[in-house]
């Protein structure tokens, strides 16, 4: 039964990974990397997802990926737990006013998922993430939004589990990632700029549950040219506004759900 446990475990952390790494996937040798196991047990376990069309293998790159029964589940789901489609309309119409690419992502125990992607009529477009996809907490202005509006203890544990994922030479740091959660904490909203990809911005606010968590967050990116300070301080209060609209929605559709 223990090891029953522990392979349905590792599948599940596959699965997880390969929902990070979206269209382009993962080599073997990188999930073996990412999940400390070895290459023969990593090899082992893809076959059975690929057998059970939750994984496949792509052609030309040889990258491992999602399989459509992901998809398949995640339609079957969508019926009972699609309580943000109220949130659609608002972040269509944002888009189109602000003309840049918003997002809304929700949580998933220590992880953001990106649950939707709208983009705006701007000639340049950032498109750094996929409906899908998954990142750490505190990656990307929506994770940030959603760790720093944690209770400082439960923030802390969510530091710690990430630390590994996140926390890099000549990338993010513990200090950093602390400087960057109380100037959210101090302003209302995460403003991050050549975070996850270069040249770009991106300004995100945290969306609550009836008893303030931080379930969820909305952000817009963009080039970082089109980010002076008024137009981050612009962006930032309307995406406050529209957080507050889309939690009376939540208030009303789904009052005992939490994510």
């Amino acid at each position: 039964m223990a090891s029953t446990s522990r392979s349905v475990e590792r599948s599940l952390q596959l699965v997880r990974l390969l929902a990070t790494a979206g269209r382009r996937g993962l080599a073997l040798t990188d999930l073996a990397r990412m999940t400390d196991l070895s290459h023969s047990t990593v090899h082992r376990l893809l076959q059975q997802l690929i057998s059970e069309r939750l994984a496949f293998q792509m052609d030309r790159s040889r990258r491992y990926a999602l399989g459509p029964l992901a998809y398949e589940l995640g339609i079957a789901a969508a019926s009972r737990f699609d309580v943000w489609q109220p949130a659609r309309a608002l972040m269509r119409a944002f888009a189109e006013d602000v003309g840049d690419t918003v997002y809304l992502v929700v949580r998933s125990g220590m992880e953001a998922v990106c649950l939707e992607r709208v983009e705006g009529p701007s000639p340049v477009r950032v498109l750094t993430l996929d409906a899908g996809s998954r990142r750490p907490l505190g990656l990307g202005a929506g994770g940030l939004a959603i760790l720093a509006a944690l209770p400082e203890d439960e923030r802390e544990l969510a530091i710690d589990s990430i630390a590994s994922a996140v926390f890099a030479p000549g990338m993010l740091t513990r200090s950093s990632l602390s400087a960057s959660i109380d100037e959210y904490r101090r302003n209302g909203y995460a403003h991050v700029r050549n975070g996850v990809t270069l040249g770009t911005s991106a300004i995100g606010v945290h969306i609550g549950d009836i008893l303030g968590g931080p379930i969820a967050a909305v952000s817009v990116a963009t080039i970082d040219s089109r980010m002076d300070r008024q137009r981050i301080a612009m962006l930032a209060k309307q995406l406050q506004g529209m957080a507050r609209q889309i939690q009376h929605t939540l208030r009303d559709s789904s009052p005992h759900w939490r994510a």
